[in-house]
């Protein structure tokens, strides 16, 4: 494949860190010459944007390479074969600090360096100085967090929250909203993550995460076991080979925190395919629970049809060669629970996402109420505690004299006095980035642009987030009448890029409709000048 390269952009007027603030451009050599590629020109090819972010810390630029972790060549290198412009940029991350100290890669960064990026190239394709690519055909794609980051990006298309950011920045004048966002196993719903992890996990009595890593050591990985999958991308959590017990103090944290997700997913409103509320009741069975179900059963039933044994896999039942049951308790005991109690929010703020939402003097902060009333750094009055107490000081204030109003009044304005001296926004994220950094917050906003295309994938293995955060957000999204191509492939953990062929055959598809259409339209257009010219 030849293509030319133009490298290290910056794609900021101001940027904080150039070096993580630039990006690469590469576009087939034949779009030169007026040729073509897989049918595309240079006018009509899509542009492809991967991220390289992992662990929420700084992504390198991807670039077009003959090897990956996969083996082939890698994402990149695999879209300008397949006619596209590759378009990457470098982004901030959570460990990034300017040389005066202080950090300058924290929430919400990331999305705001990918939002640049795309502003940047709208501005350059419209002035030509990038000749080629279709700027209505852009595709972002990540994994991991960047599948998060990729999914922040399609959902907050031209979001004014951001904006403020951008202007700082200096980035360029011009939309931000893309085609299509491609997420492998998306770390995002951080502020519910919790929450989705221990009702899912919440029967396992031990973890198996080591903590924030890079990747696996070489001898440790064990493809053959669950306990330790290949592949992983790097920076994230690693993984041990023999559990942590998870203590009975932890036990009471991850039932509390189960229940409260059945709480928050009602709230959420969603339906299933046939029109049915995916509800939870507080022991977290329902509807919901059948949908995940289903999910892992047509991932059983995708390996059956294409040849592969699962007879050994003991969460699984199959009857004549059709995977009729799909046991929860079975799946937990195989594949085993990664992370401690609570998996995203520590109570010591230890996490990579509690450092992600640090602020520039602050390393790291809580991004949940529950995190932050559980602190081991500092304390706080409980929520549900606090919601009690004011229901029996609103029923002794009925009953009470017109003095003892008086009295009992007197005392309220003191206890809130007293309440307003604790500051938390040492230990708090401030409640409007941690909403910036969550794609729930903007699908089905009538004043955002969330991307008309999704392809969504989370490994049947994957024990890095629970599979309810990414199915919520495919279900968000298919309930606000977006194309979501969502499935669970079988075998896999968490990884990505692992299905480049299917991948492609996915954009090609929505690409080319895409083009149909507007090809159509244009003809119709032309008829309709015709005519109106010949009866004048």
């Amino acid at each position: 494949m030849t293509f030319r390269a133009f490298e290290h952009l910056v794609y900021v007027r101001k940027p904080y860190d150039p070096e993580s603030q630039m990006l690469s451009v590469y576009i087939p050599e034949a779009y030169f010459k007026g040729g073509t590629v897989n049918g595309f020109t240079a006018e009509t090819a899509p542009i492809f944007m991967p991220n390289g972010v992992g662990g929420y810390l700084p992504g390198k630029i991807e670039e077009p390479q003959e090897d990956s972790r996969h083996g082939g060549a890698n994402a990149a290198l695999y879209a300008l074969s397949n006619g596209y412009v590759v378009i990457s940029p470098a982004i901030r991350g959570r460990s990034l600090k300017h040389r005066n100290g202080y950090e300058t890669g924290k929430a919400p960064s990331l999305i705001v360096d990918y939002k640049a990026a795309v502003r940047f190239v709208r501005h350059n394709r419209k002035t030509g100085r990038i000749p080629a690519g279709d700027t209505e055909k852009i595709i972002s794609s990540g994994t991991s967090a960047g599948g998060a980051l990729s999914a922040l990006l399609g959902a907050t298309g031209n979001a004014k929250e951001y904006v403020p950011y951008l202007n700082e920045l200096g980035a360029a004048k011009e939309r931000d909203d893309v085609f299509a966002s491609m997420a492998y196993c998306p770390i995002t719903n951080l502020e519910n993550a919790d929450m989705a992890y221990e009702w899912m996990f919440h029967n396992a009595d031990e973890y198996y995460g080591r903590g924030f890593a890079r990747s696996m050591a070489a001898a440790d990985r064990d493809a053959s076991s669950y306990d330790t999958l290949p592949n992983r991308p790097d920076n994230a959590p690693g993984e041990a080979k023999t559990g942590t017990p998870i203590s009975p103090d932890q036990k009471a944290i991850s039932a509390e925190l189960k229940e409260d997700f059945s709480e928050y997913l009602n709230t959420l409103n969603l339906r299933d395919s046939l029109g049915n509320h995916v509800n939870l009741a507080p022991d977290g069975n329902g509807l919901f629970r059948e949908y995940i179900e289903s999910l892992y059963l047509a991932s059983a039933q995708d390996a059956i049809d294409t040849g592969e044994d699962i007879k050994d896999t003991p969460w699984i039942t199959v009857s004549d060669n059709t995977a009729v049951h799909m046991d929860f308790d079975k799946y937990i005991a195989a594949v085993k629970r990664l992370k401690g109690v609570p998996a995203f929010d520590a109570f010591d703020m230890s996490t990579g996402e509690n450092n992600e939402f640090g602020t520039y003097n602050i390393a790291n902060k809580h991004f949940t109420r529950f995190g932050l009333e559980h602190s081991s750094l500092v304390t706080v009055p409980k929520r549900k505690e606090e919601e009690a107490a004011q229901k029996e000081k609103d029923e002794a204030m009925r009953l009470a004299s017109p003095l003892e109003k008086l009295r009992l009044q007197k005392a309220n304005l003191e206890e809130q006095m007293e309440k307003d001296k604790l500051d938390v926004s040492p230990y708090m994220a401030d409640s409007n980035v941690v909403a910036m950094m969550n794609p729930m917050s903007y699908i089905g906003r009538a004043d955002v642009q969330t991307a008309p295309h999704w392809r969504i994938r989370h490994g049947a293995l994957d024990r890095d987030t629970a599979l309810a955060i990414p199915a919520l957000l495919a279900l968000k999204l298919k309930n606000n009448g977006k194309a979501v191509d969502f499935k669970v492939p079988w075998g896999y953990g968490h990884d990505g890029d692992y299905d480049l062929p299917e991948l492609f055959a996915w954009t090609d598809r929505i690409c080319k409709i895409k083009d149909k259409a507007a090809e159509i339209l244009k003809t119709e257009k032309k008829k309709a000048e015709a005519k109106a010219k010949e009866q004048a």
